[in-house]
């Protein structure tokens, strides 16, 4: 039996950051391209890491880290901030931010899954059983007809939720290659490393795909730039360095269990401000989806 560390706060606060991150972010890509959103992010957010690195450690950037740390960590942030963020921010354009955040409380299955078999890590009687509370909770909120965004929009939803799930794998792989790589290195120092090698990634994609013009007009929306720079504050900058505190100081599918309770938090805005349908079945489920984090919590 643990008692709960300043890794499972740490979550808790990550999850808090998504709820933030996830609606800035939802309103930006609507307004300029999910494309244009995730690369502007990440050119905001790390000089706000370098402000950060400067007042927590005195250094503003990750010079002290070796080539190894820079490597494992640059991995992990292709996996997570290109390939699972290009998903996500997709879904939710698609899907909205509410239930694209749900299917992403299925991060946790993953995130023990491949923790198991990258780092050995196991998982208890209790966790295990939290784990597939959160899978049944998201199939059921999923499958639930009445939280549907609309019989003519079936197609999209089902893209829009193959890319949550996308997503899901995403986080978890880059969380799970986090750990192995930093060791015991700063948490928001390795973001930088991942913000960084991610920037990189995102230009290449810029490169492949022409997406110039998309960004050159994003730069005329103010208003989306504003929303912009807040979810990276909340996501790439705050939250992203709480979540790498937390897999440093706890299990990582305990961590990332924790971390699936921002659909709980988004159920009360997506209903009162955005007007979106939840039924039974969507609130039930949603709730049992994040039951297994008060488990986890006391064990």
């Amino acid at each position: 039996m643990i008692g709960t560390s300043t890794g499972e706060i740490a979550a808790l606060g990550t999850a808090c950051c998504w709820v933030m991150t996830s609606l800035f972010f939802a309103h930006a890509g609507a307004r300029i391209g999910s494309f244009s959103v995730n690369l502007i992010r990440l050119a905001i957010a790390f000089p706000m890491l370098c402000i950060v690195g400067l007042v927590i450690r005195g250094v503003a950037l990750p010079t002290d880290a070796s080539s190894e740390l820079w490597f494992w960590l640059s991995i992990s942030g292709l996996i997570g901030f290109v390939f699972g963020d290009m998903c996500l921010f997709r879904a939710f354009v698609l899907l909205g931010p509410r239930l694209s955040s749900l299917i992403m409380a299925t991060a946790p299955l993953m995130t023990a899954l491949i923790g198991y078999l990258i780092l050995g890590e196991g998982l208890g009687v209790y966790a295990s059983g939290g784990m597939l509370l959160t899978i049944g909770g998201v199939l059921w909120a999923v499958l639930d007809r009445k939280a549907s965004i609309g019989a003519k929009h079936q197609e999209k939803r089902k893209l829009g939720i193959l890319l949550a799930f996308g997503g899901a794998l995403g986080q978890a792989g880059g969380l799970v290659l986090s750990k192995y790589g930093m060791d015991q290195y700063d948490a928001f120092a390795a973001t930088q490393i991942r913000v960084l090698a991610s920037f990189v990634g995102w230009l290449v994609i810029f490169a492949v795909t022409r997406h110039w013009t998309q960004l050159t007009l994003a730069f005329r929306d103010a208003k989306a730039l504003r929303m912009t720079a807040i979810g990276a504050f909340f996501g790439p900058v705050l939250g992203v360095g709480l979540s790498l505190y937390a897999v440093q100081h706890a299990n990582t599918g305990v961590a990332a269990s924790i971390m699936s309770i921002t659909p709980i938090l988004l159920i009360p805005i997506s209903v009162f401000f955005y007007k979106e349908r939840v039924g039974t079945g969507g609130v039930v489920g949603t709730f049992l989806a994040v039951s297994g984090v008060a488990v986890l919590f006391v064990i």
